[in-house]
């Protein structure tokens, strides 16, 4: 989601209501929880982790409250998204109080 809303910004497509949200909230995200890269600069390496996604624990709730402004703005741009809840994502590769990064399991 985050990485959705900064590219519709990189690439110039958001209103500067849209695009002051983004600033204001990303910033908010910045000052209260872990970002697992400041941790373990290896967990999002397409190498070691192919696939390697953050997923919020359901005790996370002050994180998700702003989550629906950006749902929004990738829906007023035409960018898909389902809330997904899954008991077992996939191999966790780092875990903090608030989120786990996980490698999702192999298909097939």
């Amino acid at each position: 989601m985050f990485g959705l809303v900064n590219s519709l910004a990189m690439q110039g497509r958001l209103s500067e209501e849209e695009e002051r949200f983004r600033r204001e909230n990303n910033a908010w995200y910045e000052a209260n929880f872990t970002n697992p890269a400041d941790v373990d600069p290896t967990v999002y390496d397409r190498q070691l982790n192919p696939g390697a996604a953050a997923w919020f624990k359901p005790s996370a709730r002050h994180l998700m409250e702003r989550v629906p402004g950006y749902l929004a703005i990738l829906a007023a741009h035409g960018v898909e998204c389902v809330r997904l809840e899954v008991a077992d994502p996939g191999k966790v590769i780092y875990e903090d109080d608030d989120q786990i990064v996980v490698v999702p399991y192999e298909i097939g």
